[in-house]
């Protein structure tokens, strides 16, 4: 069973055939997924896909590059989210100095709030972060010991990475490994195999052989067998390996497609 840890189903590029995405996923051996959340809005209609389908989950949060639109009653509507079944994680959080869509003191502050939230509820952060590493390292030492997470979509450096797992977080890589110019093989082999994740990040980020479209759940079977190749492992190794660390990570049964 394959564990796309991190897709965007609510993403428009899926507005028109969500459900025949989400049924190539279940052929490709997809048994399940985590819909992350980037807005208010956006993590509701991701919780709306999880409630009616048993092997997705949701989460709730706020996107860096949204960071300047929150406000007082949107902090409200994800905290609210947090607290239902399906939500597993805060976020898509993080910090974003490669677009800095908004200003960097608003990213720290978003970021800070849903550390907060994940303090207060006990649920694990999702964690955006470009070009933002020594930022992120300050942030990561000062929620030591108070939340787990993952940094995901993973393209960081040693550093940051060497602090994330110092302090039990996980990493995630998606189908960038797939790409020629991949550098970070190293790197996939320093993260413990009890703490290693993989994802699609789709609609965004397709994997060879599928560069160049939109991407979708069901092609993290292509990132599972490059991890796989790295890692001198079976792809079923690897699948069972990740989806066992993805459960765990979103505190859901160990075994089975739904709770």
């Amino acid at each position: 069973m394959l564990f796309d840890s991190h897709c965007h189903l609510t993403a428009e590029a899926f507005d028109d055939d969500r459900d025949a995405v989400l049924q190539r996923a279940v052929e490709a051996g997809v048994g399940r997924a985590v819909c992350i959340g980037s807005t208010p809005a956006d993590a509701e209609q991701a919780l709306a896909i999880a409630e009616r389908t048993p092997w997705i989950w949701s989460t709730a949060g706020l996107h860096p590059h949204e960071a300047e639109t929150a406000d007082a009653e949107g902090w409200r509507r994800i905290r609210a989210l947090l607290d239902r079944e399906r939500v597993v994680a805060v976020g898509e959080c993080g910090l974003d100095f490669h677009y800095d869509f908004s200003p960097r003191d608003e990213q720290l502050d978003a970021f800070r709030r849903q550390v907060a939230m994940a303090g207060e509820t006990g649920l694990p952060l999702v964690v955006h972060c470009r070009d933002a590493d020594e930022a992120m390292r300050a942030e990561l030492a000062g929620a030591a010991g108070e939340v787990s997470g993952v940094l995901h979509c993973f393209t960081g450096g040693d550093a940051l990475m060497d602090d994330a797992l110092a302090a039990g977080w996980y990493v995630s890589f998606s189908g960038i490994v797939t790409f020629r110019r991949f550098e970070g093989a190293e790197q996939i082999l320093r993260v413990p195999l009890d703490r290693l994740l993989i994802e699609t990040d789709a609609p965004y980020l397709a994997p060879v052989p599928r560069r160049g479209r939109r991407n979708e759940p069901a092609y993290v079977a292509h990132t599972a067998a490059v991890v796989a190749r790295i890692l001198d492992r079976s792809v079923d190794e690897v699948a069972e390996i990740t989806a066992r660390n993805a459960a765990r990570f979103y505190g859901l049964p160990a075994e089975g497609a739904s709770s």
